[in-house]
């Protein structure tokens, strides 16, 4: 069963603070493939994330190096799989060792699906709204890794929640 939930950000700061909240049920482990247009706001929930594990490096896409790592709670494995242009070529990333430890964000993430682990949680992160501010996210799972813990997120996305 396919579980999914909506929700709305107004600004990169109310975003970052939406992903803090998703980065307080992170486990050691985790992976988050994020999708959504240039300019949606991948790195900005990213950054989120980096802030709620205590990450004081200032986070970047790795849009040009692939893949940055940062210490903190949990180590942030982030990615950016966008200038991949076979499948192929992800294996240079060498995934099955980065996701055994910390937790991974892979931007662009959906074109990998082949090459992933089956349990993972999928943020879409799309434009709407009056200005280019306003996003609208979606987050689903078909994993066993968010089964235990879907309630969790629905609660810590209440205040982003889509009425």
């Amino acid at each position: 069963m396919s579980l999914e939930i909506w929700a709305r950000t107004s600004g990169p700061i109310d975003t970052q603070r939406l992903a803090a909240a998703v980065a307080d049920l992170l486990e050691n482990g985790d992976l988050l493939v994020l999708a959504g247009d240039l300019g949606a706001g991948k790195t900005c929930f990213t950054q989120g994330i980096g802030q709620a594990l205590g990450i004081d490096q200032r986070i970047t896409s790795p849009t040009f190096t692939l893949a940055n790592h940062y210490q903190g709670r949990l180590e942030l494995n982030h990615l950016d799989v966008y200038r991949i242009e076979q499948l192929s070529d992800s294996l240079d990333l060498d995934l099955p060792e980065l996701l055994e430890t910390g937790v991974t964000v892979i931007e662009w993430g959906e074109q990998l699906t082949p090459e992933l682990p089956s349990s993972h949680l999928n943020v879409k992160l799309l434009l709407d709204g009056p200005t280019d501010d306003h996003r609208r996210l979606s987050f689903s799972s078909d994993g066993v890794a968010w089964a235990g813990r879907w309630d969790a997120l629905a609660a810590a996305l209440e205040e982003w929640a889509e009425q």
